[in-house]
């Protein structure tokens, strides 16, 4: 049996049986699912693939719920587990270190799956995340604590492989509501974690929230074991060869050990591929650098935000996470928007249903995000700066989750149709530089306030993000051409 590279998208098999209906021409047969094949996730019924669809939505809730939960009582946590007042830089990267977790996480995580599969590989994180909430509510020192929040970002694998699964399930001109139904998720869980981590801090302890998170956690795996199933294309078709060859009885003399051999040679090849994918396309290279910038304003926010609302309003840690709504109610309707535009603006720019559309079709709605997003981060500093009433202050937040996720979206949805069976490692470079992002540039938000105050400290983020917003629009009118010198983003 010969396997094709992982970079083609059909398994190539020979065939020592003549007459076999796998036989043809030089016993050479392309093997790839027919038209109507039920095991090709995309020939699914409609009503288990939104199905899957859910679970994953359900999982990435919990993810999120997990993690920004913490958010408003930060200093609390590391005061409790310290017995002394918090720094702000401690406070901060118990925030930040998820992302650093998450950073490596999918280094491993993508290429696993393109190796054995989305199923194993997805359960298996899950079990190491559910491990991870325990170490953390059982800790008795923040150093502990802080890693094993870095272990429970290490785990998670909603945000490599979701994407990627939504590309296994569904064609390109149906992803759009699927990746927004994704995105919801997450912002449900930034929206309800840290209104009820502040209501019970006040009451039962921050432990309590972590509880919490663990029975979701666990509720989820158990969905996950019993009713998800293998939607990469490339696992799916090794398993038919398996079975062909155990039906026929071919290759029973094959060297004992060689299956094994080319198994680490493949998981190999996957695990560095992440890294020949961003450094080897220049679209990938442009497209996570301004995404991960993008994206970490979601965390200056919330490292600046309680210490605001505390410092400068006065509020109590109940009201503090309450106030994270806002920046929920700004990406609902951004996500809201992406439901209803995403799909028909690419259908309605590929004009005739013959016509191949392109990825970048993608980019418009996260242009618009792009340009909005550096107007919301400097207000935001300077109604902070002005100590405007809190509800203009709020609605910053709201305008900015809004630009966020409205330039974010479009991006996942550009990647997944741009890498196609690759999405998984192709989504590894995008998370990995957002993660790094995310882990750091809110460290600075601390120093630009205490030396050029709110006003000016965000003004700089808000300058960067406008320096930045001109590669979506670059790649809307040169994506196409840029794609073709690479072998992992060239149309095929």
């Amino acid at each position: 049996m010969v396997l094709a590279d992982e970079e083609q998208p059909l398994l190539r098999v020979i065939s020592r049986t003549a007459g076999s209906e796998y036989s043809v021409k030089h016993d050479e047969v392309i093997l790839d699912f027919e038209p109507l094949d039920p095991e090709d996730p995309r020939n699914w019924t409609s009503s288990f693939k939104w199905f899957i669809v859910l679970l994953l939505a359900l999982m990435a809730f919990t993810v999120t719920f997990t993690c920004i939960g913490v958010v408003p009582v930060a200093n609390k946590i590391v005061e409790d587990l310290d017995g002394k007042e918090a720094s702000s830089s401690t406070s901060a990267l118990l925030v930040t270190i998820w992302e650093l977790g998450e950073a490596a996480g999918p280094l491993l995580i993508a290429p696993l799956s393109e190796v054995f599969g989305r199923y194993p590989v997805m359960n298996g994180c899950n079990i190491a995340f559910i491990s991870a909430s325990i170490l953390a509510v059982s800790s008795q020192s923040s150093s502990l604590f802080i890693t094993a929040r870095m272990l429970t970002g290490v785990a998670v694998a909603s945000n490599v492989l979701n994407p990627a699964i939504i590309g296994d399930m569904f064609e390109s001109d149906n992803r759009g509501s699927a990746m927004s139904l994704i995105m919801l998720a997450p912002l449900i869980g930034g929206a309800i974690g840290p209104a009820i981590s502040g209501a019970i801090a006040q009451t039962m302890g921050w432990r309590e929230i972590l509880i919490i998170a663990i029975g979701l956690a666990v509720l989820c795996e158990v969905l996950f074991l019993t009713c998800f199933r293998e939607t990469y294309k490339m696992r799916i078709l090794r398993l038919r060869i398996v079975r062909l060859q155990e039906e026929s009885g071919e290759f029973q003399d094959s060297p004992k050990g060689k299956g094994k051999h080319e198994h680490v040679l493949k998981l190999w090849h996957s695990i560095t591929r992440p890294f020949a994918v961003l450094f080897g396309s220049s679209v990938l290279m442009l497209l996570s650098l301004f995404g991960s910038a993008a994206f970490s304003f979601f965390y200056v926010i919330s490292v600046s935000l309680p210490g605001i609302l505390q410092d400068v309003y006065g509020l109590t840690p109940a009201q503090i996470g309450s106030a994270f709504m806002s920046f929920s109610v700004g990406s609902f309707l951004s996500v809201f928007v992406c439901h209803f535009y995403l799909d028909s603006i690419y259908i309605r720019l590929r004009g005739s249903p013959d016509a191949k559309g392109t990825p970048e079709y993608r980019l418009p709605l996260s242009i618009i995000g792009a340009l909005m997003l550096p107007f919301s981060v400097t207000a935001y500093g300077w109604i902070a700066q002005a100590q405007l009433p809190v509800p203009l202050l709020l609605a910053s937040v709201a305008l900015l989750g809004f630009s966020l996720l409205l330039t974010t979206i479009p991006l996942s949805a550009y990647v997944v149709d741009a890498c196609g069976i690759y999405s998984a490692s192709a989504m590894t470079g995008v998370i990995v530089t957002r993660c790094l992002m995310g882990t750091f540039l809110p460290l600075t938000t601390g120093p630009l306030a205490e030396h050029l105050g709110y006003g000016w400290g965000f003004s700089c983020l808000g300058a960067m993000s406008l320096c930045l917003a001109i590669i979506p629009i670059l790649l809307l009118r040169y994506g196409e051409q840029w794609r073709q010198c690479s072998e992992f983003t060239r149309d095929t």
